[in-house]
């Protein structure tokens, strides 16, 4: 194996739950919709969100409040926008140095690194800032590629980008979406992380607690 792919949130980063939370609430009161209301809408179009069916992050939240009984006008959605973007920008920002010190290290021992994340169009924006970006050969973004962890057409949409079989990849993830048997079923060597989250209690491949600890697959 030569390939790493790798997984985003609560992989490479924190996942951010409980800021996602207070940041959505703080979005819906923006939208001038009840907050939970908006939470729970917001959180059941997860899917729709990761494959872009409503357009940018403007355009989504707008059809998200219009669930919920409002009727934003454009500096309330701008407002729920930047609120969203500074949320994203700030979670892409705060990575381990461990973490880039072990994506470096693949690096220079010749591996070829891509992304394979469920994400939705603000983060994908704000990736190029982020510190991880610079060890990235390839990006297989769902809201970009219109499909999103387990299907299959997101991990050959990165297996494509660095010109590679799957049975060629190492994927490491947190084990959300089912991604770790869908990896695993497409020929990956599939690795669960606990470093940020405990997201797939029943996996019984590979874990390992850090994401630092991938280097033993380096020797």
């Amino acid at each position: 194996m030569k390939v790493l792919l790798s997984d985003l949130f609560s992989t490479l980063i924190s996942g951010g739950d409980d800021e996602r939370d207070t940041v959505n609430a703080q979005m819906g009161a923006a939208l001038g919709v009840d907050a939970a209301a908006f939470q729970a809408a917001f959180d059941a179009s997860s899917y729709e969100r990761f494959i872009g069916a409503y357009g940018d992050l403007p355009s989504t939240l707008r059809v998200i409040a219009e669930r919920c009984g409002g009727s934003p006008t454009d500096a309330q959605v701008q407002e729920a926008t930047s609120l969203r973007r500074a949320l994203a920008a700030r979670l892409l920002g705060n990575v381990a140095a461990a973490t880039l010190e072990t994506l470096a290290a693949f690096k220079a021992a010749g591996w070829r690194i891509g992304l394979v994340s469920n994400i939705t169009a603000e983060t994908q924006l704000q990736w190029p800032g982020s510190p991880l970006a610079q060890y990235f050969d390839a990006t297989a973004f769902s809201a970009e590629v219109g499909s999103a962890k387990p299907e299959a057409a997101i991990y050959l949409a990165a297996c494509s980008a660095v010109g590679v079989d799957p049975s060629d990849c190492l994927y490491v993830g947190d084990g959300n979406d089912n991604e770790l048997p869908a990896a695993a079923a497409l020929g990956m060597h599939a690795i669960r992380t606990l470093e940020h989250a405990d997201n797939a209690p029943t996996w019984l491949g590979p874990t390992i607690k850090t994401y630092a600890e991938l280097t033993s697959y380096l020797r």
